[in-house]
Order: structure tokens, then sequence, then C-alpha cells
């Protein structure tokens, strides 16, 4: 069977191959050091990365959280200032787990509950620098977060504010328990503004959308209440 002649377009391709793979050889030949160098970096980059993670990140975590279990004990028997810095067996408050572990889940957790701690004491300013340093994630969180945030801000006089992070609490997850609570502190505010529609709003939301929740059971005489004022 007689073989096929190549058309003068195979022809220049397979001379445009060759001249390709000539290029290519000698950048290899030419840049063997650079090329061997950048994968020396990038095996020591992955190396690196997983003792970051479990040579040191993950022993750090452990006795991050080894650590606060006592300062979260005397949290929740509301010893604020002892779960802060002194909890007691010779263990850390919540300030020394966010500045000698950095970067674990612990210290961001500890932001959290020091945060919460300070604004139960009345230390509105560093409550808030704490709190909007803590990495909320999930969905219960982020509203616990704003919502604490809007507590320090109204407590400071700052409405404007305290309803920019009420409103962020009552609308980061659609349930009977953070909605409707916040939603009430929202309309709260509101009337404490004498802004009575607004306030009406956050009420009737609250009975339309969370008709189970606890602050439905009396919502209707401050629905009154602010209508009687519009």
């Amino acid at each position: 069977m007689a073989k096929r002649k190549k058309t003068k377009e195979q022809e220049e391709l397979l001379v445009d191959l060759e001249g390709a793979k000539s290029q290519a050889e000698g950048f290899v030949e030419s840049n063997s050091n650079l090329i061997f160098g950048l994968l020396v970096a990038l095996v020591l980059l992955i190396g690196g990365y997983f003792a970051y993670k479990y040579m040191y990140l993950e022993p750090l975590e452990k006795e991050a959280a080894e650590q606060m279990y006592k300062a979260q004990e005397q949290f929740e028997k509301d010893s604020f200032a002892l779960a802060l810095v002194n909890p007691g067996n010779n263990m850390k408050g919540f300030v020394d787990i966010i500045s000698d572990y950095p970067g674990t889940s612990a210290a961001n957790l500890a932001h959290y509950y020091a945060g919460a701690a300070y604004l139960n004491m009345g230390d509105f300013d560093v409550a808030i620098d704490y709190l909007k340093d803590y990495n909320a994630d999930g969905k219960i969180t982020p509203a616990m977060k704003n919502g604490m945030l809007g507590d320090a801000y109204s407590e400071k006089g700052d409405m404007d504010a305290a309803v920019s992070y009420y409103n962020k609490a009552a609308n980061a997850v659609d349930n009977d328990m953070t909605a409707p609570y916040y939603l009430f502190k929202l309309g709260m505010l509101y009337e404490k503004q004498e802004n009575f529609s607004k306030a009406r709003a956050a009420y009737d939301r609250i009975k339309s959308n969370y008709p189970n929740s606890n602050e439905a059971a009396s919502i209707d005489k401050f629905i009154a209440r602010v209508a009687a004022k519009m």
C-alpha cells in the first residue's frame, strides 16, 4: 500500500513541533538550577505547612484547650474577673490564653469569653475590642457576638451602632431563640429613640414570624403601646 505524501501544512506543523521541543529542552538545560531550586522550595513549603500543622499547631491547640477549662468554669459561676486573669489551679485565664496561644481555636473562643466577661463587668470599650476580634462561625455565634456588641454600644449610649448590631444579630439566623430575642431588644431601642414605626415593625415581625417564641407570648401589649404613640 503506497504511503501518503505529507502535505505542506503537515510538514510545517512537524517543523514547528520539533522547534518547540528543542526550545523546551534548551530552556530546561539552561535553567536547570532554577527549576531544581523551585522544586526544592515547593517541597519545603509543603513540608513546612504539615510540620506547622501537626508538630506545632495541633499540640498547641490541645494545650490551650486544657488550660482554658478552669477559666470556663469561673465564667459559668459569674466569676468574671477570675476567669479573665486568675481562674485558679495555676491555669491560664482568657487574657493569657489569647496572648500565649495565638492562632488557635481556643484563643479565638477566649476572645468571645473575654468580651462577654468585660461586658458583664461594665467595661464596655474593652468588651467591644475583644468581641470584634472574635471570629464568629456557624449560625448561632454570629448572632451572639453581634447581640453583645449591640448591648455594649447601647450601654455606651451609641444608639445608632447598637441598632446596627441588633439588626445583624436578629438577621443572623432564623430561629425561635435568638432572632425574636434581638428583635425585641431592637424594638425597645427604637421605642427609646421614639421611632415608634420601626419599633412596631420589629414587634410585628416577632408576632408573625416567631409566634412560638417566649417574646411572642406578651408581644401584643408592646404592639398596642407603640401603636398608641404613632
